[in-house]
């Protein structure tokens, strides 16, 4: 009889220590990042979401990410008055007319979150030049001083490179970051500039 009493304790109290353990976070949605043509879509692993407030891994993402979308406006503002091809002017015009109410949603997020006004020694003394895809400002002047058909091509060249930029920047808040709605712009710009560089590498080809 006493043995039967103690290891009945036993199975209670491991009962009892599994319903109290704390359980595990729940992981974050699975993020896909859409590949090039031909390509499978890849599947990365995601953070589990923080309903917590802000991190730094969101603050500076949005922050890094507002002046990167900032030279790409930048840089369609000069098509109309310098592309030859119409696709590549109807593209521009949608980059720029997308991305600056992308702006407007990232400094939205910031100001919410009390994180809209932020010196450079705040932010780390990071350098904007150094994020991925940003032109330099020397391939900006040649840009701004090319016409026709040289225009175009390096315009899609540059832009490539910029949005390529863009998906790293991305694909690393989605893999790092932990909150829902900043997760969703990132994914956001997966999908959208991973399809616009399909087509500026169409345009590429018929442009020659």
């Amino acid at each position: 009889m006493a043995r039967k009493s103690v290891l009945g304790i036993l199975l209670v109290a491991g009962v009892v220590a599994g319903c109290s353990a704390e359980p595990e976070a729940p992981a974050g949605p699975p993020v896909v990042q859409p590949g090039a043509p031909g390509d499978e879509p890849r599947v990365v692993a995601s953070a589990a979401p923080d309903r917590g407030g802000a991190s730094r891994v969101e603050v500076d993402y949005l922050r890094n990410m507002i002046a990167h979308h900032e030279q790409a406006v930048e840089m369609t503002a000069l098509t109309p008055e310098r592309a030859q091809n119409a696709k590549l002017r109807s593209l521009s015009d949608r980059i720029g007319g997308a991305q600056g109410p992308e702006i407007g949603m990232m400094r939205g997020w910031l100001s919410s979150h009390g994180a809209e006004h932020a010196g450079h020694a705040e932010h780390g003394g990071h350098d904007h030049a150094t994020m991925p895809g940003m032109a330099t400002p020397e391939q900006l002047a040649r840009l701004a001083a090319s016409r026709g058909a040289d225009y175009d091509r390096l315009f899609l060249q540059l832009m490539i490179a910029h949005h390529e930029g863009a998906l790293t920047m991305a694909t690393q808040l989605l893999t790092t970051g932990r909150d829902e709605q900043v997760h969703e712009m990132a994914q956001d710009t997966l999908v959208t500039q991973q399809d616009e560089i399909t087509t500026m590498r169409a345009l590429q080809q018929e442009i020659g």
